[in-house]
């Protein structure tokens, strides 16, 4: 039992090695100065921009819950990825949170803006409360 909690310090402790490796590699290499890094911004801000002047304030509810769930869904699919290697990003807009922009932007936003659309196009059918 204690091999056992010793070694998963062992990983908690490398894992921390590898978080402070990349906080030096972002701030060494002066990431936040690369237009690289400031599309990533871009990615970030530019579809919360859109999606606050383009959502439909009458299903606003429905619209956010349904962005929410991709959120959610892409994050673990993401972190996922990540930890098996398959992909990474190496112009994080924040070191500690690697897929930001992706993850809580750009993906959802995207998806959101395309359930607007095809609920005012009645291509699905709604659920309605009454």
């Amino acid at each position: 039992m204690d091999n056992r909690i010793e070694q998963f310090d062992k990983i908690v402790k490398m894992m921390e090695g590898a978080q402070a490796a990349l906080n030096k590699y972002f701030f060494e290499y002066q990431i936040f100065t690369t237009f690289e890094y400031w599309l990533m911004i871009f990615f970030l801000i530019a579809p919360l921009v859109l999606l606050y002047f383009k959502i439909d304030k009458s299903k606003l509810f429905e619209i956010c819950f349904y962005g929410y769930n991709i959120h959610v869904l892409f994050g673990y699919i993401d972190l996922y990825g990540r930890n098996l290697g398959y992909w990474n990003y190496p112009f994080p807009v924040f070191p500690s949170i690697p897929g930001l922009s992706l993850d809580t932007s750009l993906v959802p936003v995207t998806f959101m803006l395309v359930y607007q659309w095809t609920i005012k196009r009645k291509k699905i059918i709604t659920s309605t409360v009454y």
